[in-house]
């Protein structure tokens, strides 16, 4: 039998013991799990995953394997993933490598034979905590001073962020969208490209005179890793541009704009992350189930001194999940809505942004 080689310590001592799989590298992150029961190709390289290590709560990963087209980007930064069951013989037609190929590939970490139950409510019940992934042979006392001597970081969005400008068209585009990448999914933009738009991705960092310049029809402001009160370069260029067009976020997205127009926003105790969230419409009483993936919320009280009203809300724990400001054409949800491999239910909110783009462009 296989002995156990490498293991997990959280901050507060307590340490989980089993295999290595992908790269074999020590590394401090943020823990947090993922209630999904598929999509961890689409889990491992989401960048609003960067320097978090994952628990995923389904037994059984890696059977299916990595196919090229289910990429949410390029180079995945995820810090970690820690799984019950990891199997490295996939059965599928479509995969081109394993899991574990995929991991040391990008120099992420893997632990398999983990306790992921107990994990799980251990982060439930106590929040999201540090965490270093090492060799078993490391003691608790030198994991725990690797873990304090580690700063943590609040780069993330310029490490994720694209560094020039690139483009996706789409056959007969109605209208042309700029997207401010804070570590934008590939399937915002294959959606985007869906509904008629051309997409140009700009760099975090990009000013409001050069969104300007290029005369878009609406903005678009991505998902992204950390803290939205670190993005204090987008947050000014929403408030720069709101109101001169039409302005679409998702998730950091969301939570940017929410701070731009002077709300609050708060971390939560273990986040939201995996694709079975129920939210109700506050417009229509329609329930979606949605799938998310974040730790920081908006402040609902706080949007009572701003122009923005809630519009969603999250069902287990009454959080904001969407925001409008009707007169800025601004809107945004805090949820996926082009999440793959599902829920889709809320891809209305694509044709909610094109409808904004036309009647700007009625009143233009």
């Amino acid at each position: 039998m296989e002995t156990k080689n490498r293991k997990i310590v959280l901050e507060d001592g307590s340490e989980y013991l089993g295999y290595a799989f992908g790269a074999n590298v020590d590394k401090v992150c943020e823990i947090v799990f993922n209630t999904s029961m598929v999509g961890y190709q689409e889990i491992v390289s989401d960048p609003s995953y960067t320097d978090q290590m994952v628990v995923m709560t389904y037994p059984l990963i890696g059977n299916y394997g990595i196919a090229d087209e289910d990429f949410e980007t390029k180079i995945p930064t995820i810090g970690g993933l820690i799984v019950c069951d990891y199997n490295d013989m996939p059965s599928n037609f479509r995969y081109t490598k394993t899991l574990s190929e995929l991991l040391e590939e990008y120099e992420i970490p893997g632990i398999s034979g983990i306790d992921t139950r107990k994990l799980t409510r251990s982060i439930r019940d106590l929040g999201s905590r540090r965490v270093v992934i090492t060799s078993i042979d490391t003691t608790t006392e030198e994991a725990l001073e690797i873990i304090k001597n580690t700063p943590v970081p609040h780069d993330q969005v310029s490490r994720v962020s694209c560094k020039k400008r690139w483009y996706s068209r789409t056959s007969n585009p109605q209208f042309n969208v700029v997207a401010i990448d804070c570590g934008i999914k590939l399937n915002i933009i294959r959606c985007l490209n869906k509904f008629g738009c051309n997409v140009t991705v700009v760099p975090y960092d990009i000013t409001p005179e050069e969104i300007e310049f290029m005369k878009p029809d609406g903005i678009f402001l991505s998902n992204g890793p950390g803290d939205p009160e670190d993005v204090t370069t987008v947050i000014n260029t929403v408030r720069t541009l709101k109101g001169k067009y039409p302005i679409f976020g998702i998730c950091l997205g969301h939570q940017m704009i929410s701070l731009a127009y002077g709300a609050k926003t708060y971390k939560l105790k273990f986040g939201h992350r995996g694709g079975n969230h129920p939210v109700m419409n506050l417009k229509t009483g329609k329930i979606e189930i949605t799938s998310q993936n974040h730790s920081f919320a908006v402040d609902l009280d706080s949007l009572k001194t701003t122009d923005l009203e809630a519009t969603h809300v999250n069902l287990l724990d009454n959080t904001c999940e969407g925001l409008e400001c009707k007169k800025d054409m601004v809107f945004s949800v805090q949820y996926h809505p082009e999440s793959a491999p599902g829920p889709q239910d809320s891809t209305y909110l694509f044709e909610q942004f094109v409808a904004n783009m036309k009647e700007a462009k009625k009143n233009a």
